[in-house]
């Protein structure tokens, strides 16, 4: 007989349609030249020879041909040749965009949603991909298997693709860079999806630029520098401003305030406040008036930027702490007694 077709698709003579079918697509998903990358070659043949066979066994009038005549049945007779004979080279031949085309019509349409079997797969259309769930196949310029056929792998489209909640991190500045504004390089890593649907790593370095006079919770967004999972946009990518504790300095708003302690002579008879500013000057400030414990002294504009005006600034409000004595001696009284 040649050619058996019934056999390529590992049926009996008997095979139904549905029998038919199924064969065809278990061999389909198993010969596919797509699924066989390291036996391309012989994978395309097998898959060309299926996809002949289920076309010529799925159609009625070209099976009974194949039943009554075998292969010679399917061999085109549309005159004498140049030797007056009806065969004479004119076997109806395969076209490859035929295997391709059958593919796709199987499932539908030559551009559908679909998932090959990359792992254990039942050769049900379903089954484990390395990538997660890559679907949306479409065949390209008609070429055949091997030669220059392409087939492009997209997410599915079904809806829109939703964008998850903002990656917040924390930023935790100095009050010298919150002073001064600074240039922070933050090294980040997370998972993107590439163009093949692939969740992969990647780090990147991102600039973050502190303006003077940002206060805590200031937020900077980097837009889609999050991680991003299949069928989703990349999440925006936020710091928040957070101040780390100073050894001199609190803020308040716009404002600085620090804590002087000075004895209780200093209190009474004046002293001299020495203070190094966030930008590395060095004041020196003297206290005429007595020092009581309420007592604070406001130095205008020393304090921080204001971020809408930089120029601007708060004040540097200075606190005191008096130390008072636990003992004085009989001359020490006598001597505050008179002060008084």
């Amino acid at each position: 007989m040649g050619v058996d077709y019934y056999n390529m698709l590992q049926v009996d003579r008997n095979a139904t349609d549905e029998d038919l079918k199924k064969a065809y697509k278990k061999l389909a998903m198993k010969w596919h030249p797509d699924k066989n990358p390291n036996n391309k070659k012989n994978a395309e043949a097998k898959f060309k020879e299926i996809s002949e066979a289920y076309e010529v066994l799925s159609d009625e009038n070209k099976r009974q041909l194949y039943d009554q005549y075998g292969e010679e049945g399917l061999k085109d007779t549309p005159g004498a040749g140049s030797n007056g004979s009806p065969y004479e080279n004119n076997r109806r031949r395969f076209n490859p965009r035929s295997a391709e085309d059958i593919f796709a019509e199987f499932f539908g349409t030559s551009t559908f949603d679909f998932e090959f079997g990359f792992g254990s797969g039942s050769g049900s259309g379903s089954g484990s991909s390395p990538c997660g769930r890559l679907k949306r196949y479409s065949y390209g310029d008609g070429g055949s298997f091997g030669g220059t056929e392409k087939m492009y792998r997209t997410y599915s489209e079904a809806g829109t693709k939703k964008k998850p909640a903002p990656i917040e991190n924390q930023l935790a500045c100095t009050l010298e860079e919150l002073y001064s504004g600074s240039t922070r390089k933050m090294k980040i890593s997370r998972t993107i999806v590439d163009a093949n649907g692939c969740q992969v790593p990647e780090t990147e370095i991102l600039a973050i630029e502190v303006k003077p006079g940002w206060k805590k919770g200031t937020k900077i967004t980097f837009p889609d520098k999050g991680n991003q999972q299949v069928n989703q946009l990349p999440a925006d990518l936020v710091f928040v401003i957070d101040e780390k504790p100073h050894d001199v300095f609190t803020r308040d708003s716009n404002d600085l305030i620090m804590t002087q302690m000075v004895n209780l002579a200093e209190a009474i008879g004046g002293t001299t406040v020495k203070v190094t500013t966030l930008d590395g000057r060095n004041l020196s400030i003297p206290i005429r008036d007595m020092i009581t414990p309420d007592y604070e002294l406001v130095l205008s504009r020393e304090g921080m930027p204001v971020a809408k005006d930089p120029k601007d600034r708060g004040d540097l409000r200075i606190k005191f702490d008096i130390k008072f004595p636990t003992t004085l001696t009989s001359e020490q009284k006598k001597a505050l007694k008179l002060c008084f």
